[in-house]
């Protein structure tokens, strides 16, 4: 029996909105995929027909060169190898902290949880500054070390409540178990919780490696040594100061080809620096949505 498609009428109320919403995606979409198309074709271009006739598909007009001198490039390797290490070093503590801090958190019966989290939401909305932020800093010996930028991000009090929502939301019946099989709090958190908790232990890794891959201004004021500094700072020198490396140029004698380059190094440290970031979202996607969703009304 062939089966009829049921159409479903919409009011033309409805389709106003579904048009509207629609072409506001498309216009979102486009805003977000034209400068990326622009910045990827632009890295591989040549500088002199990049700078005069702006972007050519035609491939003898293609070059490889900006990517050969980023390459070859010392600091933009130490600089990607630094901001690596922060970041997986500072997402693994900060996960770890936050999932231990929530748990506690996420017990109705715990003594005192009114004031413990009227205490965390201040935090939130009233900080110290920079200045007496530097200061202790400087006095706890941290400035110019690694520790300056992993331990003042270690805790984040919207993923402790992301971590909270998501743990309130697992059913209390699998710690009665628990309780019953003679699991203690520690075999119950490690053994049955951790592991229910993969959608939002991505979202809070994902967004704890973007935040750190992304950060540059705690690096800029607290690490003065040039082998300490992550890529962020180099592609700010080149980004924003436009001064390249000297060993990207050392071979171009005029001014002008050397703010060519400078210009075509731009799009190529930034196709180079997105990269780590567009690795990891296809794998995390999995979890990202329903970890993202916790504590969300179903209908």
């Amino acid at each position: 029996m062939r089966m009829q498609k049921i159409g479903v009428k919409r009011s033309l109320s409805d389709r106003v909105i579904l048009f509207v919403g629609f072409s506001l995606l498309a216009l979102f979409t486009v805003a977000i995929l034209v400068p990326l198309a622009y910045v990827v074709i632009a890295s591989f271009m040549d500088p002199n027909v990049l700078n005069n006739q702006g972007i050519s598909f035609r491939l003898k007009d293609w070059s490889l060169e900006a990517y050969r001198r980023v390459f070859a490039d010392a600091m933009i390797w130490r600089g990607f190898a630094n901001s690596f290490f922060y970041s997986v070093t500072a997402t693994a503590i900060s996960v770890f902290v936050t999932l231990l801090a929530a748990y506690p958190m996420s017990k109705k019966d715990l003594v005192g949880r009114r004031f413990f989290n009227a205490l965390f939401l201040i935090t939130m909305f009233f900080g110290g500054g920079l200045i007496p932020t530097f200061i202790l800093m400087n006095r706890l010996r941290l400035v110019n070390t690694i520790w300056a930028l992993l331990l003042p991000g270690a805790f984040n009090v919207w993923n402790m409540i992301l971590a909270r929502t998501y743990y309130q939301s697992i059913s209390k019946e699998l710690w009665e178990a628990a309780q019953i099989d003679g699991a203690t709090e520690i075999q119950y958190f490690l053994k049955i919780l951790i592991p229910l908790c993969k959608p939002i232990i991505a979202v809070l890794a994902l967004w704890g490696f973007v935040g750190m891959w992304n950060s540059y201004f705690d690096a800029m004021i607290y690490l003065n040594d040039a082998k300490l500094q992550p890529l962020q700072l180099v592609l700010r020198s080149i980004l924003v100061q436009n001064t390249p490396q000297s060993g990207m140029i050392a071979d171009i004698q005029s001014t002008a080809e050397m703010a060519k380059m400078a210009e075509l190094l731009k799009y190529s440290t930034i196709v180079v620096s997105s990269i780590p970031l567009l690795v990891m979202y296809p794998f995390f996607q999995k979890y990202f949505d329903k970890g993202i969703m916790a504590g969300s009304i179903k209908g």
